[in-house]
């Protein structure tokens, strides 16, 4: 049977839902054009989500990174290899895939799920899309600290089922060592690649570049889109040096401001973790073999052993580095003097986040910036501005850990671009706490998503105007990738988002109607203070200590 048009009508948890969509019957059979798709190389049927939805899961965009090719940039998907493979037939694409090897979340689990055969794409479309329909592209980067992180766990279905006019891939890239192992030997190709989990990246743009009009896609109409350690991502790809014109948008949100050590720094994070792994004798060229020889249950709590004590923060933890070749500067000073991608951007964080905890600023911020020893920072946030020390502490870390990524892209892209800001400001209703923090907004756009340890996901129940805020969310997102404005395809209920401007920084603050109203919008809009922007720029000039 179809799925109703309204998800939420069904009487079944959003976890029940998404079981059913993607492990049912195809509704139509695998010889009709709605659910299968041409590439050239390979016919793939996807699953038939929503009557107007399907969804091709588990697209592979590059060779496997396995054996020799582990800690190396991906190589290009050999479609000859892929075609012979397939022998004529039509490849099911309507299970999930494998989700990259995980790292720990740092709750006490041991990480280590999932797969190094991993490099594909999910792809969401309008159900009869086709090569000539020239669709405008979603491209979506995953968070999770570039440690974890599974694309199932933030489906899109609803998405295009509310949208039947926009293409959505959501990527899976090499995670903690696996896609961030660094050492300065690096520089000699034939050792290894650095950041090869970004690579992973730029290979999956590429990809869509060739392969995506088969889908119904615009490869010239691109947008890509990430949270957390996607929005760090996404802030990378506007500054990385690679291949121009494979996006032309960028929406980036609660950007992972974490430092871009240099190799040299990461030396000591090397030889522990291949001590652990079992590979800690002979020279980095032996002890590189050895790596790539030893198993994921050797690899798998090696890096959890490195991260465990410092997770997400510092150079303990696996993270891109600047490796003098596809990043050449901080990400900061690149944005600040204008040398990045010169396209619209809309760049947001949530109202309360921060990645830290503990009452000492200082302390805090030294650890999340290794090379911070500016202890002037927290004389920028006097308790007589907050309400509360919790308050003071949470603006203090979360600004330049988080929420100044929103001043300083914001400013630059105004100067020679479109820019919009936004405040994202609704608690994630299973958190028990009136705070908005971190990641919040995964909860509302994708059906009420809680992810836990080794990819796994606990999806919640949505409430109609939940529901109905959601959708606000979905269409703003979507108008900004159809259009290069979140307005021009909002939802008549919602307000007219403006600009971000150096003359007048306006944004908008995101929540659902207070009143527990579906058929109005409980948004509005604020500018953002002058103390605000005079921090941001305080931040914005520690750019050589914050590595950022």
């Amino acid at each position: 049977m179809l799925v109703p048009s309204r998800i939420h009508q069904l009487a079944l948890g959003a976890a029940q839902i998404l079981s059913f969509l993607h492990s049912a019957v195809p509704v139509l059979s695998s010889a009709s054009a709605g659910n299968v798709v041409d590439t050239g190389y390979a016919k793939y049927r996807g699953n038939q989500s929503f009557p107007n939805t399907v969804a091709y899961l588990g697209i592979p965009y590059a060779e496997p990174p396995l054996g020799n090719l582990r800690f190396r940039a991906p190589l290009p998907l050999n479609t000859t290899r892929v075609a012979a493979a397939a022998g004529g037939a039509v490849v099911d694409a309507t299970q999930y895939p494998n989700f990259c090897v995980q790292g720990s979340i740092g709750a006490g689990d041991a990480g280590g799920a999932g797969s190094e055969d991993c490099l594909n794409v999910n792809i969401y479309a309008p159900t009869g899309a086709k090569a000539g329909s020239h669709l405008p592209v979603l491209v979506y980067i995953h968070g999770g600290g570039y440690v974890f992180g599974n694309p199932r766990n933030w489906p899109f279905d609803h998405w295009i089922h509310q949208s039947p006019n926009v293409v959505i891939v959501s990527v899976y890239y090499r995670l903690d060592a696996l896609g961030f192992l660094s050492v300065p030997e690096f520089s000699d190709a034939a050792l290894g690649d650095f950041n090869a989990g970004f690579s992973d990246q730029i290979q999956a743009l590429k990809w869509v570049q060739q392969h995506i009009a088969a889908f119904g896609g615009d490869p010239q109409a691109v947008t890509i889109n990430g949270e957390s350690a996607g929005g760090s991502s996404v802030e990378l790809h506007l500054v990385a040096n690679t291949e121009q014109g494979l996006f032309r948008g960028v929406i980036a949100q609660s950007v992972y401001r974490t430092p871009l050590a240099t190799p040299a720094q990461v030396v000591p994070q090397f030889q522990l973790f291949a001590s652990k792994a079992g590979c800690g004798t002979g020279s980095v060229t032996t002890q590189l073999a050895c790596l790539r020889a030893a198993s994921l249950s050797a690899i798998a709590p090696a890096q959890d052993f490195v991260s465990s004590n410092l997770y997400y923060v510092g150079y303990s933890a696996f993270h891109p580095v600047l490796d003098g070749k596809i990043f050449t500067d901080f990400p900061t000073r690149q944005i600040s003097q204008g040398k990045f991608a010169n396209v619209p951007i809309l760049v947001g964080s949530t109202t309360n986040e921060t990645l830290t905890g503990g009452t000492d600023i200082g302390a805090a911020l030294s650890s999340y910036f290794p090379s911070y020893t500016n202890a002037t920072a927290a004389e920028l946030y006097p308790l007589s501005e907050f309400a509360s020390p919790a308050l003071q502490f949470q603006a203090a870390t979360g600004e330049p850990e988080l929420l100044c990524a929103r001043h300083i892209i914001g400013s630059a892209a105004s100067k020679r671009n479109n820019a919009w800001t936004y405040r994202y400001n609704q608690p994630n209703p299973t958190s028990g706490s009136p705070a908005v923090g971190h990641a919040a907004e995964n909860w509302m756009m994708f059906l009420g998503s809680n992810t836990g340890t080794n990819g796994s996901v606990t999806f919640t129940p949505m409430t109609p105007v939940e529901t109905s805020f959601a959708e606000e969310l979905i269409a703003y997102w979507l108008s900004f990738v159809r259009a290069g404005n979140p307005n021009t395809f909002k939802l008549a209920r919602s307000p007219l988002w403006p600009q971000f401007t150096s003359a007048v920084k306006n944004r908008i603050v995101l929540q659902q109607d207070r009143q527990n109203l579906t058929t109005q919008s409980g948004s509005f809009l604020e500018t953002q203070s002058v103390l605000e922007s005079q921090r941001c720029e305080f931040v914005a000039s520690q750019v050589d200590i914050q590595q950022n």
